[in-house]
């Protein structure tokens, strides 16, 4: 039993759970961890990042086999992609860009929709417990991704002055407030969108580690190390942290969407004829 609830806990967390008796809180190391291979290098490779290769390879490997012979009607594995595949399509791509525009941005958006889902979901995979997308380095590039994809489409939709006005001036603002107003909408076009899109994701998946993390290590000192009534509060920290990592695939998926549905929107904002 001890041995189940230590190895718990140190998957959660390799300091939550010390070897001395002691709680030890979460810290920033957490995000962190140890390079496995190429250490001291730009190639350098940790837990998380082998984990974000392997499962982005495994999800290109299932799209792969399943569209590998396509039949009319669909079946099997195949009927499976389809499914995932025009969920992005008709909740995402179409609802927010429309049909032409939708089917032109689809193969990015569907990308985008699963890479993110697999980042995400490595949170609840054990020996990994951590999603890629709760260090910045990931968000942030997506996020730039997202933001070099609109102003570019942007820009060839209506041409770089087209464009900037486009996205600076709003019809109807009384004179006096046009100046504010222009440098207000190029910071958001140009900063706030990124950053939110980079944050909102960051900041839920980040979260939802860190409660994990206390759930679990905090129902290993207690159940192994607590006197008294402690112990049962120990079992009630197992059993929220069970349930929590049920809710943790729910926000993994609800966050994959989210990015996927604001990056359309971005994409529409800037390519859009009408502010």
């Amino acid at each position: 039993m001890e041995h189940t609830l230590n190895a718990l806990a140190l998957t959660q967390t390799p300091l939550a759970a010390g070897g001395d008796g002691e709680f030890h809180t979460p810290s920033i190391s957490e995000f962190f961890p140890d390079a496995v291979l190429f250490e001291g290098t730009v190639f350098e490779l940790n837990r998380i990042r082998i984990a974000l290769v392997l499962v982005t390879l495994v999800i290109a490997a299932l799209f792969a086999i399943a569209m590998r012979n396509p039949q009319r009607v669909p079946r099997g594995g195949q009927n499976v992609a389809e499914t995932a595949i025009d969920f992005v399509r008709n909740s995402i791509a179409l609802e927010t860009l429309g049909r032409v525009k939708g089917t032109r941005y689809l193969p990015y958006l569907v990308t985008l929709f699963f890479f993110v889902l697999g980042a995400n979901i490595l949170a609840i995979v054990p020996g990994v417990n951590i999603a890629a997308s709760s260090t910045i380095g990931l968000p942030f590039l997506l996020a730039m991704i997202t933001w070099a994809i609109y102003h570019v489409d942007g820009v060839r939709e209506h041409g770089l002055f087209g464009y900037i006005k486009v996205q600076t001036v709003v019809p109807g603002v009384p004179k006096a407030l046009a100046p504010v107003v222009i440098l207000l909408e190029a910071l958001q076009a140009l900063i706030i969108r990124p950053f939110s899109l980079m944050l909102r994701l960051l900041a839920n998946m980040m979260a939802g580690h860190i409660l994990l993390v206390l759930f679990f290590s905090g129902a290993s000192y207690l159940l192994l190390h607590g006197g008294g009534l402690l112990p049962v509060a120990g079992a009630g920290s197992a059993v929220m942290g069970l349930a929590f990592t049920g809710f943790e695939l729910f926000v993994a998926a609800l966050q994959a969407y989210i990015f996927t549905l604001l990056t359309a929107m971005y994409i529409n904002m800037a390519i859009s004829h009408e502010h």
